[in-house]
């Protein structure tokens, strides 16, 4: 919807499907590797050590349902909310952190490069919209969630590949959520957008 309002209402009313282009398939990979990875201190109780180390994370522990977790992680269940009319919002998260009764989303990122000043921005919205359907879903949560971001540093003489980490914390606004799903509600019960961009232009 942000980078095309036209391709977004085209997709959404199964007209036409904008090409995805090509992903890479290391980050999810990553992805992958670092929920299990995380799971196994999960099973333990513990936070693994890139998240000892912050003292963000102090008094905080991994959540801890591991059906619960493995359907909010799913990209065809995950956490769903959906109004009186019955529109619908999802959203599939990486983790959570519980701190007493509140949850804290976790959100892992794999980048090529030092983060720069603006980095983290870019994943406001994604990290809000998760705070709105934990809440919509009875959930507290805190006013804050975490980006975790692994960094390539080196390759070591056997052959293993070292990261770095970086923890970001973010304040969340799920007000703002809430308006990104009343405007993308309003897009598509109007008339299919005019303007439009490379791929959606003639369709």
């Amino acid at each position: 919807m942000k980078e095309c309002p036209r391709c977004f209402w085209l997709t959404q009313h199964k007209v036409w499907k904008r090409p995805s282009g090509i992903f890479p398939s290391l980050p999810g990979g990553m992805d992958k590797i670092l929920k299990e990875h995380f799971d196994k201190f999960m099973d333990k109780g513990q936070l693994p050590p890139e998240l000892c180390e912050n003292n963000h994370c102090k008094n905080m522990k991994l959540f801890d349902d591991h059906a619960l977790i493995a359907i909010w992680r799913s990209n065809f269940k995950g956490i769903r909310y959906e109004d009186k009319k019955g529109n619908i919002l999802r959203g599939a998260v990486d983790n959570i952190l519980m701190k007493g009764k509140k949850l804290i989303v976790l959100d892992y990122k794999t980048r090529g490069y030092p983060l720069k000043d603006d980095t983290a921005d870019h994943y406001q919205n994604q990290l809000d919209i998760y705070n709105f359907l934990l809440r919509k879903e009875g959930y507290e949560t805190e006013d804050y969630a975490f980006l975790l971001f692994y960094i390539p540093n080196k390759v070591l003489g056997t052959g293993e590949v070292l990261f770095d980490t970086e923890l970001v914390k973010m304040k969340v606004d799920v007000k703002n959520a809430e308006k990104i799903f009343k405007k993308a509600i309003k897009l598509l019960n109007n008339e299919c957008p005019e303007k439009s961009c490379e791929w959606c232009d003639g369709k």
